[in-house]
């Protein structure tokens, strides 16, 4: 910047390169120590104490956790409920955004309202209503009933985050779309659904990272072994007496896999997506 001296601006860049260096280290800090656990033999898990990387490595956790226990299944159940309640509620939730952001309705402002109420509930309340409903519709213990109550959860934060996307929209490019002879249906399909690719991409992400992470209701609904996702196995390496941080964290470390090649295929829909909305002048 003008006006500041060289010894100024040195300090400048080294103070912001140290600040983005200490907050990528507190972020990525526990995932680094989950690595080192799970590569981290039986034997000196305890003896060498506290050190940024044991003296040994072994890959027995990791074998353990995919031959000798039921983890390939929890991940299958966690891919299956994942990706099918992120398609269904960004399919939902794209429709209803582009209803209240296009559309002047009666009720529309109480169906907001009542959409915005819907998150301000702890979990926890809603629990035993949700399970007695569930088990009279024969729900429980099945990953359909849990794909519902994701999808239930998830749809009014996504149904505002396309909403917020579409406003963003010009309108003009629809009319004119329809004016040059689209139905509306085609004018939304030719020329919106292009234009909200990156937000349907950051409400695919956030929806498929809630679902994959979700413990309390998979923990409450299911019951069975064979319906079990990865994030209610992992209790299973927990026993009466002692836990099993190394097959632990080998089964984190491999849940880890898919959300991260998710955002890695989705990285470019997702920040355009969050960003879009953000600001309107």
């Amino acid at each position: 910047m003008p006006g500041q001296s060289l010894l100024q601006r040195v300090f400048g860049q080294i103070g912001l390169y140290g600040a983005v260096a200490c907050y990528v280290v507190f972020a990525l800090l526990p995932i680094y120590w989950t690595i080192k656990i799970s590569v981290t033999p039986q034997d000196l898990l305890y003896s060498e104490g506290i050190r940024l990387w044991p003296s040994r490595m072994t890959l027995a956790n990791y074998t353990s956790v995919l031959k000798a226990s039921d983890f390939p299944r929890y991940f299958l159940n966690s891919i299956l409920v994942s990706v099918t309640t992120a398609i269904i509620v960004t399919a939902v939730a794209s429709f209803a955004g582009y209803a209240l952001s296009r559309f002047r309705f009666r009720g529309k402002a109480l169906v907001s309202l009542i959409l915005l109420l819907t998150q301000t509930f702890p979990l926890v309340m809603v629990i035993p209503p949700i399970y007695r409903i569930m088990g009279q519709l024969g729900l429980t213990d099945n990953l359909y009933g849990l794909i519902i109550i994701y999808t239930a959860f998830n749809i009014a934060f996504a149904t505002f985050l396309m909403q917020s996307f579409l406003d963003g929209v010009p309108k003009d490019l629809e009319e004119a779309a329809m004016i040059d002879g689209c139905t509306r249906f085609e004018a939304l399909r030719r020329v919106i659904l292009p234009l909200t690719l990156p937000g349907m991409g950051a409400t695919v992400a956030f929806v498929f990272t809630a679902a994959w992470s979700e413990l309390l209701f998979a923990l409450m609904l299911i019951n069975s072994e064979s319906q079990k996702t990865f994030s209610v196995g992992l209790l299973t390496f927990v026993g009466k007496f002692a836990v099993d941080w190394g097959q632990m964290m080998a089964a984190s470390v491999l849940a880890l896999i898919p959300v991260c090649l998710f955002f890695f295929f989705l990285q470019r829909y997702l920040v355009t997506g969050l960003t879009a909305g953000a600001v309107k002048g």
